[in-house]
């Protein structure tokens, strides 16, 4: 028996959703709540045109361009500097990795223009290649690799000896 189109969709977005997060975390410097928005945003798009699934090669690729886009979009608008305070956002249980080292590393990314902290993502969290990353943001290869450049040499002064003093710990 056939699966039906939304069940095909709900296992696709079940299998993908966590890694569509974990990237929308990344884009937006550490904001959960922008992030779930931005997922579940992604996610909606990928519903609406998963009856031509089958025209796209790669589904997985293709939702995560969206994401990318989706941010782009966002970081566009007026409302996109706003940031609500007043309560402290509830603590994840500690893995044992580095929150200093992490916090770090968000408020560096934070720093970075969107579309620089965009290719930073896409070619080095997703370890996407220049022409998938330049597909994905509309630029050409030269334009990646430039970004890219400069986003880690940014990153690199932003950080200065203090990645250093973090990974020795």
């Amino acid at each position: 028996m056939r699966k039906s189109r939304a069940d095909e969709f709900m296992e696709f977005a079940s299998a993908r959703s966590g890694h569509l997060f974990r990237s929308a975390c990344l884009l937006t410097s550490g904001d959960t709540h922008l992030a779930e928005d931005l997922t579940q945003e992604t996610l909606g798009r990928m519903y609406a045109l998963w009856g031509r699934v089958a025209r796209i090669g790669n589904p997985a690729a293709y939702a995560q361009t969206v994401l990318v886009r989706t941010f782009l979009s966002h970081q566009r608008r007026r409302s996109a500097t706003e940031r609500p305070i007043g309560e402290l956002p509830d603590r994840a249980p500690d893995t044992g990795e580095d929150p200093a080292l992490r916090i770090a590393l968000l408020d560096a990314l934070a720093g970075l223009a969107p579309k620089d902290r965009a290719v930073v993502v896409l070619r080095y969290w997703e370890d996407r290649s220049i022409e998938e990353t330049a597909d994905a943001l509309h630029v050409s290869s030269a334009a990646v690799r430039t970004r890219s450049v400069r986003a880690l040499g940014k990153l690199r002064q932003r950080l200065g000896g203090s990645i250093a003093e973090f990974a020795a710990r």
